[in-house]
């Protein structure tokens, strides 16, 4: 591919009216082609914000992975980059993208994460969170998933579920070719943590995840994930 190969930034957004204002300002900035946020009805104030922000925005059915998959069907560039509201990114991490996905054995990829907050079990999760995505080829939202939109197309986009959609696109897209996994950081936010617990909230991930892998429905995974919020 191309060195100057285009890339669209999708978001999907729900009730996210603290963090939107420094989201808009950084997606204003970003040396993006496309950036096209997600609204899945949010009630919370964020369609004032968004009315106002001269941003490119849709509305869509709730859920992330529908909400990623009509936000891309309205993209036109080469590469589509998916970014949690929460989770940031600048244009240096675009440029990884462009340089990475000119070598056309990469089917797509995601970054290391790092996690907001000071306490030191962050850094840790974080490590864990890195190290099994470089073991396996398998990465989450939080990692900002990029894909050539050709391949994303053929996919068929993001599996609709309720939960683990990332997980489960990750795996398609691991058995089409090589996934890049940038060293470089991502950012995404702490508060999940914060808010539910730092033991409570790694044991819930845990539990889930094993449980999709021993083939629970994303449906009950899901109300496992309500539940215990």
């Amino acid at each position: 591919m191309r060195s100057n190969a285009t890339i669209a930034v999708i978001i999907p957004l729900f009730n996210e009216q603290q963090v939107l204002p420094a989201l808009i300002s950084r997606m204003s900035g970003i040396d993006a082609d496309e950036v096209m946020i997600v609204d899945g009805g949010s009630s919370d104030g964020s369609l004032a914000l968004l009315k106002e922000s001269g941003i490119d925005w849709i509305s869509a059915e709730a859920g992330r992975a529908r909400q990623m998959n009509a936000g891309a069907a309205l993209c036109l560039s080469d590469i589509l980059l998916f970014v949690h509201a929460d989770t940031l990114i600048d244009s240096s991490h675009l440029q990884s993208i462009r340089k990475m996905m000119e070598n056309d054995v990469f089917v797509g990829g995601r970054f290391d994460v790092a996690l907001s907050g000071n306490h030191p079990a962050f850094r840790m999760i974080a490590w864990f969170i890195n190290a099994r995505s470089r073991l396996t080829g398998i990465s989450t939202g939080d990692q900002c998933q990029f894909v050539r939109r050709s391949l994303f197309e053929k996919l068929d986009g993001f599996p609709e579920l309720p939960l683990m959609e990332d997980v489960a696109f990750s795996k398609l897209l691991k058995r089409e070719g090589k996934i890049a996994c940038l060293k470089q950081k991502v950012i995404t936010s702490s508060r999940r943590w914060q808010q539910n617990g730092i033991l409570k909230t790694v044991l819930l991930m845990w539990e889930i995840r094993l449980l999709y892998w021993l083939g629970r429905p994303a449906e009950k995974l899901a109300q496992i994930y309500r539940a215990a919020r």
